[in-house]
């Protein structure tokens, strides 16, 4: 774990000199000194990580959670599902056809839609983090997206399993989604209704115990978020939801963040110890091709976004960019589909695309305004874009 953290803080400072975000150095960082790279290793098994990892994705999306409001929600949520169903239908759809074009079978094309359709909530929320766009009115469609995405993985996982795996139990099936369904619901009515209480329940004026309390809050729920079907990180997301809306707030945001930022580098070394370079020739080419997919059918969702809510051509490029990382979903879709012994390829087309969008995406996000302005009315707004983005950042106290 010490050699993690320090290989990621090495390699971040050196890419950090030449302007380059942090993800994709703690995913290389992984890569190199992983079992699935020649030289040094310093893990044989990703799986030693793997708690620390979902920590990392626990608070990552916990942060999220925090700075989401009820009342965005409350304004918002008919768009916000609108623009998330939208987003879903292009990218599951097209990876769906992507799939089926493929040839590879059916099954395979029903992981290859989850694959190329959902989002990495944890790259995007780093990415936002990182280029300083929390408080920029393109993010909360982003946000919103990012959940709807979430609730539709808890209910897809549910279905997909039984499917790859031959089951023909369709009672099973739906109980399962029901399951799932079942505690969304529960986390919600408690993010809607039971901010109140759960406001005087973390009242408190000694920092150690407020830490010591909303991290049990959001790791517990997370834990029984998974036994019900549901992805750790919408639990998470809710956890924050709910505690954003307390008189706590403040206090949690600030002592959480050091915690953050030091488990989601964690987070994105244990992804590239996970990943091994050698599998990329053999599938290199419909890689490339998903990739362009994957691209096209963002650009055509941030469009629709900025239809929405009639957002100009700068906030339009930072939601086509933004949400384009691939990551930890398609990853547990790729072990599930092992598990179910789908076609061998899959593995490696997976490895090889969530590996080329993790580093491409951020890069791309964080130059949004050459999207920008090609976008109708774009040059000056890309122009202005571009002068805030090469503002030093403030001097740390």
């Amino acid at each position: 774990m010490g050699g993690a953290f320090v290989a990621a803080a090495i390699l971040a400072r050196l890419g950090g000199r030449i302007g380059l975000p942090t993800i994709p150095l703690f995913i290389l960082a992984g890569i190199l000194l992983g079992p699935n790279t020649p030289g040094f290793v310093l893990l044989e098994d990703q799986h030693d990580l793997e708690m620390l990892s979902a920590l990392g994705l626990v608070l990552l999306l916990f942060y999220l959670g925090l700075e989401f409001h009820m009342d965005d929600l409350k304004t918002g949520g008919r768009k916000m599902v609108v623009a998330g169903s939208a987003y879903l239908a292009l990218n599951v759809g097209a990876g769906l056809a992507f799939g089926f074009a493929l040839g590879w079978g059916t099954s395979e094309a029903l992981v290859l839609a989850g694959v190329l359709g959902i989002s990495s909530s944890a790259i995007v929320t780093k990415v936002l983090v990182d280029l300083k766009r929390i408080g920029n009115p393109e993010t909360k469609p982003i946000l919103g997206i990012i959940v709807v995405e979430d609730i539709f993985l808890a209910l897809y996982l549910a279905a997909l399993q039984p499917v790859i795996s031959g089951a023909d139990d369709v009672g099973a099936m739906l109980a399962d989604i029901g399951k799932a369904f079942g505690f969304l619901l529960l986390l919600a009515v408690a993010a809607r209704w039971g901010t109140g209480i759960v406001g005087r329940l973390f009242d408190t004026k000694d920092n150690e115990l407020l830490v010591i309390s909303f991290l049990g809050a959001a790791v517990l729920v997370a834990g029984i978020a998974e036994k019900f079907g549901v992805a750790d990180a919408i639990a998470a997301f809710m956890v924050g939801l709910i505690l954003g809306n307390t008189g706590s707030r403040g206090r949690i945001l600030h002592l959480v963040h050091p915690l953050r930022d030091a488990f989601a580098a964690i987070f994105f070394f244990g992804f590239g110890l996970s990943i091994d370079p050698g599998d990329l020739p053999s599938v290199i080419w419909p890689v490339l091709a998903a990739v362009v997919v994957t691209l096209t059918m963002n650009l055509l969702a941030g469009l629709f976004t900025a239809r929405i809510y009639g957002f100009g051509p700068g906030p339009t490029a930072n939601v086509a960019t933004t949400l384009l990382a691939r990551g930890e979903f398609a990853l547990i879709l790729a072990t599930m589909a092992a598990a179910a012994g789908l076609d061998p390829r899959l593995s490696p087309f997976i490895a090889g695309y969530v590996l080329i969008l993790a580093v491409v995406a951020p890069l791309v996000a964080g130059r949004s305004y050459w999207l920008a302005r090609v976008l109708p009315g774009g040059k000056a707004a890309a122009e202005q874009q571009q002068e805030e983005a090469a503002e030093p950042a403030p001097a740390a106290r």
